[in-house]
């Protein structure tokens, strides 16, 4: 069951009371205008503030429980001159990322949506067509841009998107009400590269490695990428670099879902094992290790 959150539930009560005192009270009207007009303030910081929670919930880092894990995530695709390169950089470092995929561009490449899903990898949400106006849309707008998009994901990857990233990374604040109907979870990123806009890899890398650290969700694109000064894709410059500045850090790049079920695996574990008592030292992040190792 869906609850607003609660600047969302604030919002919808201040509307209320707006307009009822306004019947009781006309004079009030330059106070309950500016009332709502700061409101509508908040609300727009909100929509502009992609990690912001204020519209509901809002992954932008992984639970503490996936230890070492940082999540890859890739944007806007399938792009057939890009997406089987990431493939195939992925599959020679051994690892698994998420891509976020725009309907119409999966329905147009059905057979990369499959290579990815038959890879490991997840297929993602990222709406329909990726429109301009996304944060401006209202739930019959919403429902269209994420159902449409689940129905081609899910037939073709084989299974439902679990996660949802707005384009842009700009949310209506009615979106959150959709994704609860749809059984799907927002996602934002921790860092990004601006990879879609700089044309320089060694300049994406860097803004990807500032600061990283365990439980980070970083965000690339295998689709509306910019190209390096020679013509190549930024992305396929940056990732193999990345990929080795993550294993030289003991960092594990991987899909959302493979973090987050990971995650919950050792959360469980940790709290079965301190019930036991075991050992009530025992963290969730150790739970995985102590098992392997028995």
């Amino acid at each position: 069951m869906w609850r607003p959150s609660r600047a969302i539930g604030a919002s919808i009560a201040l509307h209320a009371a707006a307009v009822g005192l306004l019947c009781v009270r006309p004079a009030w009207w330059p106070l309950l205008l500016s009332a709502v007009v700061a409101n509508h303030a908040l609300l727009t910081f909100a929509v502009l503030s992609p990690r912001s929670r204020l519209l509901g919930p809002n992954l932008s880092r992984l639970p503490a429980g996936a230890g070492e894990a940082v999540g890859l995530t890739f944007d806007d695709g399938p792009d057939p001159a890009v997406t089987p390169r990431v493939l195939d950089i992925l599959a020679r470092a051994g690892v698994t990322a998420s891509f976020f995929c725009i309907g119409i561009r999966a329905r147009a490449h059905p057979t990369l949506v499959q290579a990815i899903a038959a890879a490991g990898h997840s297929v993602e949400n990222h709406s329909l067509t990726h429109p301009l106006g996304f944060a401006s849309r209202m739930p019959p707008g919403l429902r269209r841009e994420v159902g449409g998009a689940q129905m081609i994901l899910t037939s073709l990857a084989g299974r439902p998107a679990r996660f949802f990233r707005a384009p842009f990374g700009f949310r209506s604040p009615a979106l959150d009400f959709v994704l609860a109907r749809a059984g799907l979870r927002h996602v934002a990123w921790t860092r990004r590269g601006y990879d879609t806009v700089c044309r320089d890899p060694a300049v994406v890398l860097r803004r990807l490695l500032r600061g990283l650290a365990a439980g980070d969700i970083l965000l690339l694109h295998d689709g509306n990428g910019a190209r390096t000064v020679q013509g190549d894709p930024v992305v396929l410059e940056v990732l193999p670099a990345l990929l080795a500045a993550l294993a030289a850090r003991r960092l594990r790049p991987m899909s959302l879902p493979d973090a987050i079920d990971g995650a919950a695996a050792a959360e469980g574990c940790a709290a079965r094992t301190r019930a036991s008592g075991a050992d009530a030292s025992m963290s969730a992040a150790d739970c995985p290790a102590r098992i392997g190792n028995e």
